[in-house]
């Protein structure tokens, strides 16, 4: 899940490639390095941390005329975040840098050190220079010698690789992670990086890569590609705009992302998903969500609401288990994948799993042009627009949304809505979205209260229902950022074993709607308060058996509920992780973009 940037032209190399790295620094930030070949030279530069170290690495070195460049910033599969670890990796001419996982690395590694090469770092990444250099031994032709290192690769990759013995040219491979190469307007440039994001600005038009896609590239290659297409979008929705932080940038923008999501898809007259309608809905009976993270508690979410609304049979698949358990598909089943990103690495394999199997396929994704949103039979993008933060918020928000127009739209096809529940659910979801504006008064009562709950041994987050999967949210976000340990439950299965760790250090968290299962989840909130745990409890009306109460307003349904407590546990987690001193935009040990299994 690193990020990879590249460079062929006469621009200062370095600023180029730093940028480009600052834009992908969401995807991992435990090393970064650079490598800049010019008149013949090849100079790198790497170092531990966030990308500001590498910068006051290499502050004396500026690059003129004509050159390549490579970057890399790193989220640590093989190897501990060292110096020696860090990208690009090194051969006695040539350079490298990788995002993936080489799956047999070791066995290659094995057979280059019979030969005599020495390896320095821990990871698998370091094998593809050496093997690139032995091969070059034997051929003495740089593109020869990188397509049969390719060959020999198994596993995910994306590459870049450029050489003292072809100084006019970088050396590129993808498959399984994503790879963009783009050319600027004028020509005189050309880019390559793992996302849209650092190419903004600077290239005109663009290539999205395929998997297995293998070649090289000079100043005058990039109109051979195929599927080249214009680049649009600007960076501004990248700022922080006045906020201190992107996270709590985008948990305030959220109200604004949900009206996009339903823009032309809801009204009183009906729900309308365009990408759909070609669908044959007497094709299937059933529906498959697969994800991971945040997105596998969407899909936990949207499963309720395509059993209600739609009276359609739903299960959900955690991705990473999904195509090892030896799963056994319908034809009459939809299959639908969900991620942020639309590259994560596990999501993408359940998809080529279902299409190997002839089964029909929906990706839900943010990012048009994603391996997900390609490889999909159909795709349903969420508009969350640039989501900075590492740990997800307006992307969960978006995703359930997307979900519950979904169940709708299947169950007007389906003849199941008349034109009273329609008109009824599409208010409900206007109000649900302006119930996660966000009220600054609220705001400053959880950072005030947030500070009673920097200790203890842990939180529990309950919930019943589709508050259940809400609840698995609001532990992931708290855990996420604050380092602290915290689990999701439904209210019912406490008095089955987790109930054994109430005391008066565990702080609970109970989701107490209105509208939906008040009475249940208020009997289970009453088995841990009379075990002396801690309860802050979430809801309109005060509860008297709990220790603290975060307020919020009075709603007629249950989902704007839900969305109304989506975000108030997002800013409950942002204060908890401030007050203990937290970067909760770049939370350690993660980053943004899955694309290693």
């Amino acid at each position: 899940m690193c990020g990879i940037v590249g460079y062929i032209g006469n621009n200062e190399k370095k600023s180029l490639l730093l940028n480009g790295l600052k834009e992908l620094e969401y995807r991992g930030y435990d090393s970064a390095g650079i490598s800049v070949l010019e008149n013949g030279e090849l100079h790198t530069f790497k170092a531990v941390g966030k990308l500001k170290n590498l910068e006051h690495k290499c502050e004396g070195f500026e690059s003129s005329g004509f050159g390549l460049g490579i970057g890399h910033t790193r989220w640590a599969t093989h190897g501990k975040p060292t110096e020696i670890n860090a990208h690009p990796h090194i051969g006695h001419y040539s350079n490298v840098v990788h995002n993936g996982i080489i799956e047999n690395y070791q066995s290659i590694k094995e057979s280059l050190q019979k030969q005599g090469c020495v390896f320095y770092s821990q990871t698998d990444t370091e094998v593809i220079v050496h093997l690139f250099e032995s091969y070059m031994a034997q051929t003495n032709d740089s593109f020869s010698a990188f397509k049969k290192t390719i060959a020999d690769l198994k596993g995910a990759y994306a590459i870049l690789l450029i050489t003292q013995k072809s100084p006019n040219t970088i050396y590129y491979a993808k498959n399984g992670s994503p790879l963009i190469i783009g050319k600027s307007a004028d020509a005189k440039g050309i880019f390559f990086a793992s996302s849209d994001a650092p190419l903004i600005g600077l290239a005109s038009e663009v290539c999205y890569l395929e998997d297995n896609a293998i070649g090289k590239m000079d100043l005058e290659s990039f109109n051979q590609l195929s599927n080249i297409k214009p680049l649009k979008g600007d960076k501004l929705s990248a700022q922080k705009e006045g906020f201190t932080f992107f996270m709590e940038k985008e948990i305030y923008e959220q109200h604004k992302v949900l009206l996009e999501t339903m823009m032309g898809r809801v009204s009183e007259e009906g729900f309308t998903l365009c990408e759909l309608e070609s669908l044959n809905l007497d094709s299937f009976n059933s529906i498959t969500l697969c994800a991971c993270g945040t997105s596998y508690h969407a899909s936990l979410a949207g499963s309720y609401l395509l059993e209600r609304i739609a009276k359609l049979k739903t299960k959900v698949e955690i991705a990473s288990e999904f195509r090892y358990k030896e799963p056994i598909l319908h034809n009459n089943e939809l299959f639908i994948v969900i991620s942020q990103s639309g590259e994560t690495a596990d999501t993408l394999e359940a998809l080529k799993l279902a299409k190997q199997k002839g089964i029909t396929t929906l990706g839900i994704c943010n990012v048009d042009n994603s391996s997900i949103v390609r490889e999909s039979d159909y795709s349903l993008l969420t508009r969350a627009g640039i989501e900075k933060g590492v740990a997800s918020t307006k992307a969960f928000a978006t995703q359930v949304m997307l979900l519950w127009i979904l169940a709708n739209f299947l169950a007007q096809k389906r003849g199941i809505l008349n034109k009273d529940s329609i008109k009824s659910e599409a208010n409900t979801m206007f109000q649900a979205s302006k119930a996660t504006q966000v009220d600054k008064k609220l705001h400053e009562r959880i950072k005030r209260l947030s500070r009673r709950y920097l200790h203890g041994h842990g939180f529990f987050f309950i919930g019943r229902d589709i508050f259940y999967p809400l609840a698995l949210e609001g532990a992931l976000k708290l855990k996420e950022i604050s380092y602290l340990h915290a689990e999701g439950y439904p209210g019912g299965e406490m008095k089955h074993g987790p109930i054994a760790l109430a005391d008066l250090g565990l702080f609970c968290v109970a989701l107490m709607p209105q509208n939906l299962l008040y009475d249940k989840i208020k009997s289970n909130v009453e088995e841990l308060s009379a075990r002396d745990a801690m309860i802050c409890a979430l809801s309109a009306e005060y509860y008297e058996g709990c220790d603290d109460w975060i307020k919020i307003p009075h709603y007629s349904h249950y989902m704007i509920e839900f969305f109304a407590m989506m975000v108030v546990l997002q800013i409950f987690a942002l204060e908890v992780a401030l007050h203990l001193g937290n970067d909760v935009d770049m939370p350690r040990n993660l980053a943004k973009s899955v694309t290693v299994e």
